[in-house]
């Protein structure tokens, strides 16, 4: 089994920075595809960001150029740095990973689902 520990969050004025981390676990023989989904409340869980196993990544277009998803130094880890972060971007931030190559905005295609880190972001 794979688990997904993750890390970051909290509450950022407008405009501010958040970066939150995202490390898998257990039974990680493969190089993961890892990615992050956020869930604003009474909203359905929506795709942000992936990070293919080979490193090319993909965003959403309500973050693209604020958000940027990367590789850590350990294997199977993915960092989410955040900028000129809005009220909009409120939500629980979950971190996704399948040891295949997902079609990035299908929740189905992911395998494993961190718990979830609240951000919130006031005006």
């Amino acid at each position: 089994q794979v688990q997904l520990g993750e890390s970051g969050g909290g509450l950022v004025q407008a405009g501010g920075s958040l970066r939150l981390s995202c490390a898998a676990s257990g039974r990680t023989f493969s190089d993961y595809s890892m990615g992050y989904w956020r869930q604003a409340p009474g909203k359905e869980r929506e795709f942000v960001a992936i990070r293919w196993s080979g490193g090319r990544t993909y965003y959403a277009d309500s973050v693209k150029g604020r958000f940027t998803i990367s590789g850590g130094n350990a294997k199977n880890t993915v960092y989410l740095q955040m900028n000129s972060l809005k009220p909009e971007d409120t939500a629980v931030y979950y971190c996704a990973a399948t040891d295949s190559d997902p079609v990035p905005w299908v929740k189905d295609e992911y395998d494993y689902w961190g718990q979830g880190t609240q951000v919130t972001v006031s005006s």
